[in-house]
């Protein structure tokens, strides 16, 4: 039976793995990617490397197929990153020229976002200090595993001492939408929302 279990040193590859096969809005973006670690760098490893009470797998028969890393503090994270995480990357990454955004491949992405790492709206990160990232294979997928990686972390969190969190999603990816809205997190209003805007979700601890 799958079960879950808290995230150990030999998991980074299976996180790798497991960001990159759903790095497109939960679907397959191996595709997408030249360097398939990129996603892995950016929204699974420096979590389980830099924060690994925070970080949980599901395994099954076949192995680790699916996560929820995160962080109680994400001001606090976003530091560590910028003193611990990102400067072992940046080299390994040309900054790209913001001027051809538009052309921007995957990869230049990626790249973007180590350089100019993502920042949550100040006021979701005052009223819900902190968040997450989790994702599942498709075999471990609609059997309630998600739910319970959800649980076990949002448990953590309290143990922690956390007031809330929040998490964003992509509005492309409806499986995604669905699961958050049918757990209990409150959809946050978007004011003016560009296309690829995260919709933001949160839920008070």
């Amino acid at each position: 039976m799958p079960h879950i279990r808290p995230v150990q040193p030999a998991d980074i590859d299976a996180l790798y793995e497991i960001a990159l096969l759903t790095g497109a809005s939960g679907k397959d973006a191996t595709h997408l990617y030249k360097d398939g670690r990129l996603v892995g760098h950016i929204w699974a490893a420096p979590y389980a490397q830099l924060e690994p009470e925070s970080a949980f797998v599901a395994v099954d028969d076949q192995g680790v197929a699916g996560y929820i890393v995160g962080t109680v503090d994400t001001p606090a994270f976003d530091l560590k990153l910028e003193a611990e995480w990102w400067p072992g990357l940046r080299p390994q990454y040309a900054d790209p020229s913001p001027e051809r955004a538009a052309e921007w491949n995957a990869d230049e992405i990626a790249a973007f976002i180590i350089h100019h790492p993502r920042r949550t709206p100040r006021a979701i990160i005052e009223r819900y200090p902190s968040h997450l990232h989790i994702n599942l294979l498709p075999r471990l997928q609609g059997q309630g595993m998600g739910a319970k990686l959800m649980t076990r972390w949002l448990d953590t969190m309290r143990g922690a001492g956390s007031r809330g969190v929040h998490l964003g999603v992509s509005p492309v990816n409806d499986r995604a939408l669905g699961f958050y809205r049918a757990y209990g997190f409150e959809e946050l209003p978007r004011e003016n929302p560009r296309p690829h805007d995260p919709v933001w979700f949160a839920m008070a601890l």
